[in-house]
């Protein structure tokens, strides 16, 4: 058996956000937390401890969309589903996804070669099923592989790779994919780009496009991966289970692929 680490470190120094939400590690050492576990010893000095040290520990401020994350169904709308219940029903949080779907086969899709802000179509994903060999089941977790995969720990990768359509969301979720997944900072185009597209066109349905593929059909995706460069196009077996936030729109998770 073989483990790949397909998620990125959590990290105050790369620039895998916009400056809004980047996330905050203050680091404190072995000499720094004496006052915290000294409160629970009275009579308890630093010499009396090996080295003097305490314990090293962390304060950390994020969202749950910093590092490798899975975005669940209520981070793209209130209501899902829409397609197949009248009305649609309510979206579910990260902490009530079904962690059946989380440890499924998977299936790469190579997409390095479009341009950055391109935006793939349900062709696309067709003709590159056909070209790996694979038929898509339901439950398979499609993961993209896109250029910003290369450009992570450089200051373009906000705004590099291509993104998935509404249309190519959709053509998946109709055929029984409920986890997604790229190695981009979003599932959609950089918005960068949408929005240069929006000002030509003033078409605002593409504002979000393939998340907002998720008020139609319930799925979840997971968002800044790594190495997909290292998977084979399929015969692997994806591992992405969240952290449990209670009602939350998001959790950070440690995805592994298991050859």
């Amino acid at each position: 058996m073989q483990l790949i680490d397909l998620s990125v470190a959590l990290d105050n120094d790369v620039e895998a956000d916009p400056p809004m939400a980047r996330p905050k590690i203050n680091y404190l050492g072995h000499r720094e937390t004496f006052d915290r576990l000294g409160q629970h010893f009275p009579d308890l000095r630093p010499e009396n401890l090996p080295d003097g040290e305490a314990w090293a520990i962390e304060k950390v401020e994020l969202t749950t969309h910093n590092g490798t994350h899975l975005d669940a169904p209520w981070h793209f709308h209130s209501t899902t589903n829409h397609a197949l219940v009248p009305g649609g029903e309510k979206s579910r949080t990260i902490d009530e996804i079904p962690l059946e779907w989380c440890m499924r086969p998977g299936v790469k899709l190579d997409f390095r070669d479009r341009d950055d802000g391109h935006v793939v179509s349900a062709n696309e994903v067709e003709a590159e099923l056909k070209r790996i060999g694979h038929h898509l089941n339901p439950f398979d977790i499609v993961v993209i592989n896109t250029r910003a995969g290369e450009r992570y720990g450089h200051s373009d990768y906000v705004s590099a790779g291509c993104g998935m359509s509404r249309e190519a969301t959709l053509w998946l979720l109709e055929r029984g994919v409920r986890i997604t997944g790229t190695d981009g900072w979003s599932w959609d185009a950089p918005f960068v780009h949408t929005a240069q597209r929006v000002a030509e066109t003033g078409d605002t349905s593409l504002v979000w496009e393939g998340h907002k593929a998720g008020r139609e059909r319930e799925y979840c995706h997971l968002e800044k991966l790594h190495n997909l460069e290292q998977l084979p196009d399929s015969g692997f077996t994806m591992i992405c289970f969240p952290v449990k936030l209670k009602q939350a729109s998001a959790g950070w998770v440690r995805a592994v692929a298991m050859l």
